[in-house]
């Protein structure tokens, strides 16, 4: 086997460099990386409270 002499980063060449960044590069399975906010419960939310709202009324009409 051929020992490579190691060659600090910013020497090698942007193929090379482009290789060892690949080989870095992983997945993030089911890790979301986007933040995840939840909504609070204090916040006002229409939608949810009216959301049946006129669908009773044609009902009962």
């Amino acid at each position: 086997m051929k020992e490579t002499k190691f060659v600090p980063y910013e020497k090698l060449s942007k193929k090379a460099k482009k290789e060892l960044n690949q080989k870095k590069r992983t997945d993030w399975g089911l890790v979301r990386p986007a933040t995840q906010v939840e909504k609070s419960v204090k916040a006002y939310q229409r939608h949810a409270k009216h959301k049946n709202k006129e669908r009773e009324n044609y009902f009962y009409a």
